[in-house]
């Protein structure tokens, strides 16, 4: 099997993760749970051809087809691929993505315009929560909690506290650059928190290998460098490019899409300034200065 492939780690009886190389750009990861009749998906994937290699994936492991799909958070490399599931399944994700992914639209089309995304509506959450939901699949208990806004404004962890598994979205990156312009800096520190409280042994990230709670330690070293390196550029008057454009990454050099270093300076920048977590940031800006910072090249879609 290439290196590149998707593929299916079992980490519990009827428990799966769907992990997709390298985890960079449009390749998430998700996850299924199944007593051999009913079966819960944890997010899809960004295209139409990615989705179905997933449902081929879900049948081969033995389970049948999912009823319900738990969303955690409206970015379409989560998303796209809910189309493919329907009309069996239900999705269910926080008020707040169904807000954001209906508002969000076909927003992937506009960042890689050229990447073949397929036959892809855009499927919000018809079931939607505040603050926690407990659903069961079979005897397997599932929480989904909301942790605030972090990653983005309606993010969802996925928690299986009778097998030790936590399914994080993009609250983690293993091996990536976290991603907050769409959230909040403040906020994914305390997310991580919420995290560590679970005890939770095996990490599912949104992004990359299948990891451990060590990976919260390290997404907390990266995000508190952004909050310093903010600090400090913003009360020199230097702009988030110009003060990513001067950075020493130092350890975190080495993390995949190290562009979103801009990008999170960018939302750093607004809660220094005062305004309200999750404010809305100008996309294109962000965009065009990850591009600036990617060499002038944009980010490549690797879907």
């Amino acid at each position: 099997m290439p290196a590149t492939d998707p593929y299916t780690v079992r980490l519990a009886p009827g428990v799966h993760a769907y992990v997709q190389p390298d985890g960079g750009w449009c390749l998430n990861n998700a996850g299924f749970i199944s007593d051999g009749g009913a079966t819960l998906l944890v997010d899809t994937t960004a295209t139409e051809r990615r989705a179905r290699l997933l449902r081929e994936a879900i049948l081969l492991a033995g389970a049948e087809l999912p009823r319900t799909i738990v969303t955690t958070h409206h970015h379409g490399d989560h998303t796209y691929g809910n189309q493919v599931f329907l009309p069996e399944a239900t999705v269910v994700g926080h008020e707040a993505c169904r807000s954001e992914q209906l508002a969000a639209g076909h927003q992937l089309h506009l960042i890689w315009p050229r990447t073949d995304f397929g036959d892809i509506g855009i499927i919000a959450p018809s079931v939607t929560y505040t603050d926690r939901l407990t659903l069961y699949v079979g005897d397997t208990e599932v929480r989904v909690i909301h942790p605030g806004v972090a990653h983005t404004l309606g993010d969802s962890i996925v928690h299986l506290p009778d097998h030790g598994v936590v399914f994080t979205g993009d609250l983690v990156f293993q091996g990536g650059t976290p991603f907050v312009p769409m959230g909040s800096l403040r906020g994914s520190l305390r997310a991580l928190d919420v995290l560590r409280s679970l005890d939770a042994s095996v990490v599912v990230p949104g992004h990359g290998p299948l990891t451990d709670p060590t990976a919260y330690d390290a997404t907390e070293r990266y995000l508190r460098y952004v909050t310093e390196l903010a600090g400090t550029s913003h009360a020199q008057g230097l702009t988030p490019l110009e003060a990513a454009r001067r950075a020493d990454l130092g350890e975190f050099a080495e993390l995949r899409e190290s562009e979103r270093l801009v990008a999170n300076l960018h939302r750093a920048y607004t809660e220094l300034a005062g305004e309200p977590e999750g404010s809305p940031l100008d996309l294109f800006t962000v965009v065009a200065d990850m591009t600036t910072m990617n060499d002038g090249v944009p980010m490549a879609c690797h879907a």
